[in-house]
């Protein structure tokens, strides 16, 4: 059976940001997301929308789709105040981050009734269990189908970029794990997630569906859980590879640079260019790099194999980006890239929280609250 892929406007995006709903006082999780849902009363028919996930701990925002991503950006600064002004009285605040520093996984407990989700946690047990993460989608429209397989295999050159950048997660059930991202390397024990196959062909990942749809891994093309996927229900590709993100203004860099990467080797391929790639085994050790060492990764650049610090290619690729984003009318959220390698990601500023607080993980909870409410980065 054939997968058919949705008319889209070329280089339209999206964004979902995924909440944790946590305890005032306690700085915990807590279990108010199918509440704040309900007391919404928002449709996931419509967009912009807010919808559950895996864990009653977790609310998700969702943008309509925009051309400009201030634009997607705005959605999710309203949606975000209409949820706070219900969660305030409630006693819960929210933040966004890879992991949350201290709460314990067996203490979460599963979103109900969605059998998706009870299907998931039956076959996948103890990891599934483990899935106390958050992260940013960023969908980016694809007009031809012919282009989506060689702009995600081009994409995964910048898979250490993204994960450098958004990198939230260094402290997991109250332990330093000594990874920037350990979210990363967590959420690929699932069986259909973390780096997705590098076909040429579209027959070639239509073939791997049918045969997983026929062996029982998969019913849905959701449920290939990719860092980098097609979304042929949308007509986008889909980039998972974030850490959940403080703030709305590094959200805004993050997708700006994912639309503005996507138009630009879009464009390559319009001039009958090939697009760089990497050997599977390199784009591996990228993941592991950037999960481990974040912005101070030094990454593999080119099937040569010549590496170079991750900050040091960002500070090359944003110059070369500049003329996409202008014509994106995205031009400021790309420079608020810079604002991140400058002033430190959040695994970054996490651990100098912490520092300064005599090792107090409830402190940087409160830095994360903090951070959401405000809309940057605290840096001071």
């Amino acid at each position: 059976m054939g997968i058919d892929f949705a008319p889209s406007q070329r280089s339209r995006l999206g964004i979902e940001w995924e909440l944790a709903c946590v305890d005032r006082r306690s700085g915990e999780l807590a279990p108010a997301g199918p509440e704040l849902i309900s007391r919404l009363g928002t449709s996931s028919d419509a967009f912009p929308h807010v919808t559950g996930e895996l864990l009653t701990n977790t609310v998700e925002l969702v943008s309509a789709p925009h051309h400009r991503a201030r634009d997607a950006v705005a959605d999710l600064t309203g949606l975000l105040e209409r949820v706070v002004s219900i969660a305030e009285p409630m006693g819960v605040d929210l933040l966004s981050s890879g992991t949350h520093p201290f709460s314990q996984w067996f203490q979460q407990q599963v979103t109900p009734d969605r059998p998706r989700y009870e299907t998931l946690i039956d076959r996948t047990r103890w990891w599934g269990r483990q899935m106390m993460i958050w992260g940013v989608h960023v969908h980016v429209g694809v007009e031809d189908r012919r282009k989506v397989l060689p702009l995600v295999d081009g994409l995964l050159t910048y898979l250490p970029h993204f994960q450098a950048l958004s990198a939230s997660s260094p402290f997991w059930a109250g332990e330093n794990t000594g990874y920037a991202s350990n979210r990363a390397l967590m959420f690929q024990q699932l069986p259909t997630a973390g780096l997705p196959p590098q076909f040429t062909e579209w027959a070639q990942y239509e073939s791997m569906v049918a045969d997983l749809r026929h062996t029982g891994v998969i019913e849905e093309l959701n449920e290939l859980r990719w860092d980098i996927r097609p979304s042929p229900r949308w007509g986008t590709i889909e980039v998972r590879a974030f850490d959940g993100i403080p703030t709305v203004r590094e959200i805004g860099a993050v997708a700006a640079l994912t639309q503005c990467l996507v138009e630009h080797l879009s464009r390559e391929l319009d001039a009958g260019r090939e697009l760089p790639s990497l050997q599977p085994w390199f784009v591996r050790e990228n993941k592991w790099r950037t999960a481990r060492y974040g912005m101070d990764a030094i990454i593999i650049q080119n099937a040569a194999g010549d590496e170079r610090l991750v900050t040091k290619d960002l500070d090359e690729l944003l110059p070369a980006l500049a003329p996409v984003a202008e014509a994106l009318g995205c031009t400021e959220q790309l420079e608020h890239v810079r604002d991140i390698a400058e002033h430190g990601a959040s695994y970054q500023r996490q651990h100098r929280v912490a520092a300064a607080n005599h090792g107090s993980l409830k402190a940087v909870v409160s830095s994360l609250v903090r951070e959401l409410r405000e809309g940057r980065p605290v840096t001071g």
